[in-house]
């Protein structure tokens, strides 16, 4: 080999190594206030059925959970969340009633149109409950983990779990069921959107993964195709987004450490934080990740002055919190 040739191929491996330096200096990881304030905790209300177990139609209940949930800001100027919700049940043991009821999206609205200003304990008020069972005749009773996000003038609603489904509004307070958009056979849950270069990135968690649809037009589905691999524990409450050039991918993670003793126990706060330029590849366990945030079924977010925001629900409190979110170099 010349030495040319030599001078050149080692130059070029330090050109490659320096970008690949320069690249992970730019990655940008995400870091907690850890302020969490609650700005929502649900009224007592009517269960909306049909019966469970432990649940009776139209029967009052004090106490009730949330869950997976999704912010939103509507036209009227106000911030809207929307999520899982049911009564609270104690059972004996705890697991064989910690999700009954799971029937129905509550929905809370802002006082104000500024999300700093909404964080504030109690800010937001409870109103009448969307999409129960009764509202949506042919359906499976279940309505996990609304996703919503606009299109065509009308706010488009994604839940689950598997098949997903779709319901649409044009005013976030009256929602019209479209039916099913896709299923998984092996199980389809937490949907989430992205919108990035006119396609639709739905995100979802199945079997030790975080699997992907996509759509150019919001009704024509590809297959599925898994993002991540998570041997080493069952994923929830995927959040996928585009910053600074690259894509997070936020993760809940349930690592099955209940020791059953407080309801609280069962919604870990735990959330995997992955980076990759190439949004179809997160890799396989650890392989991208990058932080573990405290929350459970985490959103992430931006209010109208660009602050960043993550919430977390049922801890540290029950109900919907709010923590400040900032980016740091790597």
């Amino acid at each position: 080999m010349t030495s040319y040739l030599k001078l050149f191929l080692c130059t070029g491996m330090l050109i490659a190594y320096c970008a690949n330096l320069r690249a992970q200096d730019d990655i940008l990881v995400p870091k907690q206030a850890s302020e969490y304030v609650r700005i929502y905790k649900p009224d007592g209300d009517y269960f909306c059925g049909p019966d469970t177990p432990e649940l009776k139609e139209d029967k009052w209940y004090d106490e009730w959970v949330p869950n997976d949930h999704t912010f939103v800001k509507g036209d009227d100027g106000k911030w809207h969340i929307f999520g899982i919700t049911h009564p609270l049940v104690e059972t004996k043991p705890l697991n064989k009633g910690i999700h009954q009821g799971e029937y129905a999206s509550f929905h809370a609205v802002s006082l104000t149109t500024s999300f700093k200003e909404t964080v504030k304990e109690h800010h937001y008020n409870d109103l009448s409950k969307v999409l129960t069972p009764k509202d949506r005749p042919g359906e499976i009773p279940a309505n996990h983990a609304p996703y919503i996000i606009k299109k065509d003038a009308l706010y488009q609603m994604v839940y689950g779990h598997s098949p997903i489904r779709l319901a649409v509004s044009s005013n976030l307070y009256d929602w019209e069921p479209k039916g099913e958009l896709f299923s998984d056979a092996d199980g389809a849950r937490d949907p989430n959107l992205l919108f990035y270069k006119g396609i639709y990135y739905l995100t979802y968690c199945s079997i030790k993964s975080v699997r992907m649809v996509t759509s150019k037009d919001f009704m024509n589905w590809s297959d599925p195709s898994t993002i991540l691999q998570t041997n080493k524990f069952d994923p929830e409450s995927p959040t996928l987004l585009f910053h600074n050039n690259t894509f997070y991918l936020f993760v809940c993670a349930w690592e099955d450490d209940w020791d059953g003793k407080e309801i609280q126990g069962a919604y870990t706060q735990k959330a995997y934080v992955y980076n990759s330029d190439d949004l179809t590849d997160f890799g396989i366990d650890q392989e991208n990740e990058i932080t573990i945030l405290k929350a459970h079924a985490p959103e992430i977010f931006q209010g109208e002055d660009g602050q960043w925001y993550i919430s977390s629900v049922e801890w540290p409190y029950r109900g919907i919190s709010i923590d400040r979110l900032e980016w740091d170099s790597k």
